[in-house]
C-alpha cells in the first residue's frame, strides 16, 4: 500500500470504532478487527488481491448493516461522505460498495449477489470464518441473548429458511437451531484455498460443541 491509503485505512479504522465500538451484538470492533486479520492472512496466499481494497472494505462491512441500523440507507450515506472526504477516488468506493453489498450469506443465499472478484471473494471468507469456530460459539449466544432467543429447545426444529424474511424472523428461533440454519453450511460457501483448509477446522469445533450441548441437554453424556 502507498503511504496515504495506509492513512486512510487508519482513519477508516478510527471511523468504524466510532461506529461499531459500542456493539453488543457480537458485530462489534472486535469483531471487526478479527475480519481484518484473517482478510488480511488470506491476502497472503492470493497475492493478485487488492491490499487497500480488501483490508478497507473488511473494515466497513458492518458499518451500514441493516442488523445493526435503523435506517441501513442514510448509514451507507454517511460512510460514503466520509470516505469522500478523506478523498478515496469514485472508483475506491464504487469497489467497496460493491463488495460489502454482496458479501452477505444472505444475500447469496436468497438474494441475487453480483459475483465477487478475489479481493471481494477474501472479504467474504473472512467475514464467514469469523462467524465460525470458537468465538463464533460465543458470538451466536451474545446475538441470541440481545435477541431474546431462547437458548435450546428439543422440540424445536431446525427452520428451512426460504426467503431473507424467514431468516430475519425470531418466530421459532433459538440459538443452537442458528448452527443448522446458517453456521453449519458457511464451509461449503468458501471462495479461496486458504478460506476452505481454516473453515474445515472451525466447522468440526463448533459441530463438537453442539453434539455435546445437546447431549448434556438430554442427560445423555453421561450414560456411555
Amino acid at each position: 500500500m502507498t503511504p496515504l491509503q495506509e492513512q486512510q485505512l487508519r482513519q477508516i479504522t478510527q471511523y468504524m470504532q466510532e461506529r461499531l465500538g459500542q456493539d453488543r451484538s457480537g458485530h462489534g470492533d472486535d469483531h471487526i478487527g478479527r475480519v481484518v486479520t484473517l482478510a488480511g492472512h488470506i491476502l497472503t496466499t492470493e497475492p493478485e488481491a487488492d491490499e487497500f481494497i480488501t483490508l478497507a472494505a473488511a473494515t466497513l462491512h458492518d458499518t451500514y448493516d441493516d442488523k445493526l441500523f435503523a435506517d441501513p440507507l442514510e448509514a451507507k450515506q454517511q460512510v460514503q461522505r466520509f470516505l469522500t472526504e478523506i478523498k478515496l477516488s469514485d472508483d475506491q468506493q464504487l469497489k467497496i460498495f460493491q463488495i460489502i453489498d454482496n458479501m452477505s450469506w444472505s444475500k447469496q443465499r436468497f438474494g441475487n449477489p453480483e459475483p465477487l472478484d478475489i479481493t471481494g471473494q477474501i472479504v467474504q471468507d473472512a467475514d464467514r470464518l469469523e462467524a465460525i469456530g470458537a468465538i463464533s460459539v460465543a458470538r451466536v449466544i451474545q446475538y441470541g441473548v440481545k435477541k431474546g432467543h431462547p437458548l435450546y429447545d428439543p422440540e424445536v426444529t431446525p427452520r428451512d429458511l426460504k426467503t431473507k424474511a424467514d431468516y430475519r424472523s425470531d418466530k421459532g428461533e433459538t440459538v443452537v437451531n442458528h448452527f443448522y440454519e446458517k453456521l453449519f453450511l458457511l464451509k461449503d460457501y468458501m471462495n479461496t484455498v486458504e478460506g476452505k483448509r481454516i473453515a474445515n477446522k472451525r466447522d468440526q469445533i463448533m459441530r463438537d460443541f453442539v453434539v455435546a450441548f445437546e447431549a448434556e441437554w438430554q442427560g445423555r453424556d453421561f450414560l456411555s
